[in-house]
């Protein structure tokens, strides 16, 4: 069987939703929420400082929280990041391996393309199959 050569960027979602460090909980929360999204890359100048996940902002619902979290408070710091020419195999290797459920995205400029995400692997992993088939 011979190797399957196909780049990131074919299943990423691109020009994905970001937030600012400095995003309020309650703003991050209507964006996932409206927006039916469950990853939200943290860009801090352009370039992305962290990751906000579903299980994330979920997990604030078990404190009693007497300030406002931003979204810095709840963030991963030091995203997974790829190149949109990284080659899918090697980027849901690693996701796998790290337990990651998101990859952002660059493009040659060093700027955010999109977001890849477990699901996008499993999209990936589905039409691969099917053309085998």
């Amino acid at each position: 069987m011979r190797p399957i050569s196909i780049k990131v960027e074919e299943f990423t979602t691109v020009n994905p939703i970001t937030v600012s460090q400095e995003d309020s909980l309650d703003k991050v929360k209507t964006i996932m929420m409206e927006k039916d999204i469950r990853h939200l890359p943290v860009i801090d100048q352009g370039q992305p400082v962290g990751i906000i996940s579903h299980r994330d902002v979920n997990l604030t619902h078990r404190f009693d929280l007497n300030f406002k979290l931003k979204a810095k408070d709840i963030m991963t710091a030091d995203p997974y990041t790829v190149s949109f020419e990284a080659n899918l195999d090697d980027v849901a290797f690693e996701m796998s391996r790290n337990k990651y459920g998101s990859a952002i995205v660059m493009d040659n400029n060093d700027e955010v393309y999109g977001i890849f995400t477990s699901t996008d692997a499993l999209n990936a992993l589905i039409e691969v199959l099917r053309k085998e088939a």
